[in-house]
């Protein structure tokens, strides 16, 4: 009966659009207060030490070194460079808007920061070039999703606190999958732009160019080098490195770029924190949510009724990745992961899956989430910045999806693809 008040609260305050932090909390706190098997103590506690921790001090810095970063003038000189590189192929607009997708994805670890950074640029030039504006708008919507594979990436370190494995080595792991997935939405831009006759600038290639945005571009291209050379050189943890991605970025915005000023930094600092708070309700209120349910052992009960279910490791798998799409069209990524790491993660490992890869196949197919609808938080942020509807660039986004599906897909089933590097 404590379960089933439990998700049909959830559920009731998800259809009226109530924000999933206050629908976990509500739903968590209702249910203890009818069935009396716990005290309030326990929703308040949780809420307290579920944010006091080491590694989830990376979530507020990460957060914030991304608003620096695309405040101060990087993203545009990502842009430049990502231009010079492939600006005269076909599509080469819509490839470079990836490309540079995936440069600002090692920097912000967010996919809507993402899309806002780049979509900014990116679609006005695509469009000024001829290209649809619903395809322009899903470019930079599909390819923000990469913000949260490539590291560093906030939901890998929710992750990482939750399953108990190593952020540096889900850091690693996901730099394949990340290049594998802007690969594949890059190969269908291409197919599409040629079948529309959409082009690149008529400027030849000039490796002289690329050199030139290379030099303007290069302090912010040497972010991800150094927070990842960092990590995995074993100078800092990934909790430090945010801290260093702050202070980079505050130094090469302020004092080499000159984008931002003092004055600027209490309305970057105001909008991290409110983003930051945001995230960390989530993490409190799903976390109470989680412990709730493993009180319940509605996970131990969830792996019994797969194993007899099945013993087929695909089957698992399958009926996992479907579970996961369907949640990440309903539920905020962080808020899925704290709640579905503990019930899925140990099953998992019971079927073999290396608890690295399992963590790269919910955090890929979640992102997946930040397309779909209802949620789709890519898609409003894609439609303010452009101006097309959610419903018309619900539906230019279709073959993105796929694409990214056909990424998950090796993804899934050739392992080596998140665990070469490790």
């Amino acid at each position: 009966m404590s379960v089933f008040i439990l998700f049909a609260t959830f559920a009731l305050l998800v259809i009226f659009s109530v924000p999933i932090a206050i629908s976990l909390g509500v739903a968590t706190l209702l249910t203890i207060l009818s069935t009396g098997t716990l005290s309030v103590d326990f929703l308040v506690s949780t809420l307290i030490t579920s944010v006091d921790s080491f590694p989830i001090m990376a979530v507020p810095f990460f957060i914030l070194a991304g608003d620096i970063m695309g405040s101060g003038g990087i993203s545009q000189r990502l842009v430049n460079f990502a231009n010079s590189l492939v600006k005269n192929i076909t599509g080469g607009f819509a490839i470079a808007s990836i490309i540079t997708c995936m440069f600002f994805a090692a920097i912000s670890g967010s996919g809507p920061a993402t899309v806002a950074a780049v979509g900014g640029i990116m679609i006005p030039a695509m469009i000024k070039y001829g290209y649809d504006k619903g395809f322009a708008t899903a470019v930079v919507t599909a390819a923000g999703a990469i913000g949260v594979m490539i590291p560093p990436s906030i939901p890998m370190v929710m992750y990482g606190v939750s399953a108990g494995v190593s952020i540096g080595d889900l850091f690693i792991a996901g730099i394949i999958p990340g290049l594998l997935v802007a690969f594949c939405l890059m190969a269908w831009s291409y197919v599409y732009s040629k079948k529309k006759g959409y082009k690149g600038s008529e400027e030849p290639f000039c490796w002289k160019e690329v050199w030139r945005q290379f030099k303007h571009a290069q302090l912010a291209l040497l972010i991800p080098v150094i927070i990842l050379g960092g990590i995995y050189g074993g100078i800092f943890t990934p909790t430090e490195a945010s801290v260093v991605a702050v202070v980079y970025g505050l130094v090469v915005s302020l004092f080499a770029y000159k984008e931002i000023t003092f004055t600027d930094l209490p309305k970057i600092f105001t909008k991290s924190v409110i983003t930051s708070v945001i995230v960390l309700i989530i993490v409190g209120t799903a976390t109470a949510f989680g412990k709730y349910l493993a009180l319940e052992q509605i996970p131990t009960q969830i792996a019994n009724a797969m194993l007899e279910f099945s013993d087929s490791k695909v089957v698992f798998i399958v009926l996992m990745v479907a579970l996961l799409l369907v949640v990440g069209c309903f539920m905020e990524t962080v808020a899925a992961i704290i709640i579905l790491t503990p019930i899925l993660v140990p099953v998992a490992m019971l079927f073999g899956f290396n608890p690295v890869h399992t963590g790269i196949i919910m955090v890929v197919t979640l992102a997946i989430g930040f397309i779909t609808p209802p949620l789709g938080l890519n898609l409003f942020v894609g439609s303010s910045v452009s101006g097309v509807s959610v419903e018309t660039l619900s539906k230019a986004i279709i073959p993105f999806f796929l694409a990214m599906m056909f990424a998950l897909t090796m993804i899934v089933f050739i392992p080596q693809i998140s665990l070469l590097l490790l």
